[in-house]
């Protein structure tokens, strides 16, 4: 099943520029935010935020297969 993904144009301590579903508990706190596109898994979204954020990385809430730091 497909879900939107988002990435957050704020970049976190650690230099990470963090993916969620639409459907996070944080989602409505990102005010800045660039829709990247509904995908099946979080590893597609990532590699598609990492075209525009090479340190792009799955939220650990939503995206926890897909975040590495």
């Amino acid at each position: 099943m497909k879900r939107k993904y988002y990435v957050n144009n704020n970049v976190q301590y650690n230099g990470d520029y963090e993916v969620h579903v639409s459907t996070c508990e944080y989602f409505s706190m990102m005010f800045n935010r660039t829709e990247i596109g509904e995908f099946d898994t979080c590893q597609e979204a990532v590699r598609k935020a990492k075209k525009l954020y090479p340190k792009a990385n799955g939220c650990f809430t939503c995206c926890r297969p897909c975040h590495t730091s």
